[in-house]
């Protein structure tokens, strides 16, 4: 097993030791009672919250060792993070003893890129991102989550959650009967607007010829560098007609396959939001974990959104607590441990909590209350998948 950045953050090689010991206990366990071992829990549990040193502080309370840590750019209209400050997050990270396992880039994002509306410009934003990569490199950080889109990730309303919380809900059907785009919240609506006047002519055929011109140069520097490139999948999946005129290309299994065989590399993945993935599938508890052995199986999987939701494809409530979806997520534990996923599994999209009339410093209390009931959820799965 080759030595990881995460081991040298912890110097003695008694981590190492410690995980290898723990990874062999079940089998041998399992092998003295007659049962068939399961795969060692390779998988971290990880988070992106913004990188602070009091984030970082309680993500030493909750057993969080690694994170996607976010940098400061300090040049306005520069795209890319400097080697240094890319150092910054790495060097406060060791200060608490938590490894930096990936940064995350805004580049090729939403309608405003050029790398989405092509034209010479594009060329200049790749040339950041190709930047990216190389920085990243000299301050130690293996991968990079980035999201080549046009629409904004939507949602149309909230429903009652647990108590004082609420979830996020989605339902095409019902949107495509309202008046317009009445039911998306107002800054989704004007985004679409915009998007209407500045994309007339951009069909499915369009969308990849803009993402395979982006690999073609990307995925190569990625190689030489080493470092991994996660891609989210669009979210929510939409009709093949799309949304203001714009299909959603990843978001299906079947485009997300297609995504990742354009260039072939260990370098070329997905960051794999489970949330979303069964946002688009039709049966998402019969069928996350076949998607998942896809993917893993063939190591395009660099790190895992892992979230639960209500509902299926076209129709469904995100943003639940990890306990109260449809989701079996114990199951989707034990098929990354099978298939030997050894990134992190990250809380996203906590539920939204009543603040009002609260103090900021309770307000900050309750956002913490959420991310640690995950993080101790996810915890608890990670601790069950090893002994069983």
């Amino acid at each position: 097993m080759p030595v990881t950045r995460r081991d040298v953050l912890h110097s003695t090689g008694a981590a190492v030791a410690g995980r290898t010991i723990l990874s062999t206990l079940p089998a041998a366990a399992a092998a003295a009672h007659g049962r068939p071992a399961h795969k060692p829990v390779l998988m971290k549990l990880g988070t992106q919250e913004p990188t602070s040193a009091e984030n970082f502080q309680r993500f030493q309370r909750y057993g969080v060792r690694n994170v996607c840590g976010w940098t400061k750019i300090a040049e306005p209209g520069r795209r890319y993070p400097t080697v240094d400050e890319l150092r910054a997050v790495t060097n406060l990270g060791e200060k608490y003893g938590i490894s930096i396992d990936m940064t995350d880039s805004d580049i090729g994002r939403g309608a405003g890129s050029a790398i989405m509306r092509g034209g010479p410009e594009r060329d200049r934003e790749i040339e950041d991102f190709q930047k990216t990569i190389e920085n990243c490199a000299a301050a130690g950080i293996p991968a990079i989550k980035y999201y080549l889109s046009v629409l904004p990730i939507l949602r149309m309303g909230r429903t009652s959650g647990r108590g004082d919380t609420t979830y996020n809900r989605w339902n095409i059907t019902a949107l495509q009967a309202s008046d317009g785009d009445r039911l998306l919240p107002a800054r989704d609506a004007a985004e679409l607007a915009e998007i209407r006047q500045g994309f007339t002519h951009f069909d499915s055929d369009t969308f990849w010829e803009r993402i395979t011109y982006f690999l073609d140069r990307v995925v190569p520097v990625a190689n030489q560098y080493r470092v991994k490139l996660a891609q989210h999948p669009h979210d929510p999946g939409l009709p093949p007609a799309g949304l203001a005129g714009i299909p959603n290309v990843l978001g299906t299994v079947e485009g997300l396959k297609r995504f990742v065989a354009i260039r072939e590399s260990p370098y070329h993945g997905l960051n794999f939001c489970q949330g979303t993935i069964c946002e688009n599938l039709e049966n998402p508890r019969r069928d996350l974990a076949s998607v998942i052995r896809y993917f893993g199986e063939r190591r395009k999987i660099f790190n895992v959104h892992f979230r639960n939701i209500k509902g299926h494809r076209d129709d469904f409530i995100a943003e639940c607590f990890p306990d109260d979806g449809d989701i079996d997520l114990g199951a989707a534990v034990r098929a990354y441990r099978d298939v030997g996923y050894d990134g992190m599994l990250m809380p996203d999209h906590i539920p939204a909590i009543d603040t009002t009339n609260r103090t900021p410093e309770a307000v900050t209390s309750i956002q913490d209350q959420s991310f640690a009931f995950a993080y101790g959820y996810i915890r608890a799965l990670l601790q069950e998948a090893q002994r069983t």
